[in-house]
């Protein structure tokens, strides 16, 4: 499900909606300013590759194991990044990682937000 939500936070920070074709396992999606992107699921690991309009591509994979969710991908800038959410349980979680553009990040957010 966290999966599907950053799925849907990029498609919607690009303010259009995608279309997508292809089963649960594997699906491809395209949008209405011509980004196009591939979903993967295997068991706990979920992988999407876009490819923006403009020719630039970015990857991520995440996979989750209990209550946690790791995250670890490749910007538009080529540049590496990674996320690690844990849910602490009645809308508690603790999310941390590094941007690409190396920036270390940490926050603690319950059902009315993040710090």
């Amino acid at each position: 499900m966290k999966n599907i939500l950053a799925l849907l936070l990029v498609l919607t920070s690009f303010g259009s909606s995608a279309q997508c074709i292809g089963t649960n396992a594997l699906s491809s999606c395209y949008d209405n300013n011509g980004n196009s992107y591939t979903v993967s699921r295997m068991g706990n690991m979920t992988t999407v590759n876009g490819n923006s309009s403009n020719g630039s591509n970015w990857s991520q994979t995440s996979n989750t194991v209990g209550n946690t969710t790791y995250t670890n991908g490749t910007a538009s800038n080529g540049q590496s990044w990674n996320e690690t959410q844990t849910n602490m349980g009645n809308g508690n979680r603790m999310i941390s990682g590094t941007n690409s553009q190396g920036q270390y990040y940490s926050h603690n957010c319950n059902q009315y937000g993040c710090n």
